[in-house]
């Protein structure tokens, strides 16, 4: 990847154009295009996007960009490549388990049931228990009111 920077920014100079000049005329950031010269891939998230950065900037250079382009494949293809193969294949692993999980037919009995926390029953029983008690309170509150009343009403008869 410095190669392919230090063919852009020696191009660039030799045509006497600034970093400034060519943000401005291609719509890049200035950090961007010294990114790119500076061979820093890791500044970029997306490489599809870097490589078009750079057959822009190619092309306004006046550079074969297909070449270009095709060196920095290369350069991707060795970067790569040095990823073990044990890696990818837990990776595909992974991918295909995930995808079973979404395709699988959805039944009451092949189901996955909800895993609730502990808490959460903890919490209902404790909401139930202070409803009995309320209704518990309320009607002992209703009997002691009515007794009081028709103590009253015996009274005065």
């Amino acid at each position: 990847m410095n190669e392919i920077g230090e063919t852009l920014k020696y191009a660039r100079e030799l045509t006497g154009v600034s970093l400034n000049e060519v943000s401005k005329d291609l719509n890049i950031k200035t950090e961007i295009l010294e990114n790119i010269e500076d061979g820093r891939t890791g500044a970029f998230k997306d490489i599809h996007e870097l490589k078009e950065y750079i057959a822009t900037y190619a092309k306004y250079l006046g550079l074969d960009s297909d070449g270009l382009i095709d060196e920095f494949n290369e350069y991707m293809f060795e970067y790569t490549s040095k990823i073990p193969i044990k890696e990818i294949e837990k990776t595909i692993e992974l991918k295909i388990k995930e995808e079973k999980k979404d395709e699988r037919i959805a039944s009451p009995y092949t189901k996955e049931k909800k895993k609730y926390n502990n808490w959460v029953y903890v919490i209902i029983y404790i909401v139930i228990f202070l409803m009995i008690l309320a209704a518990i309170f309320w009607s002992v509150k209703q009997v002691t009111i009515n007794r009081s009343v028709t103590d009253t009403i015996s009274y005065r008869r």
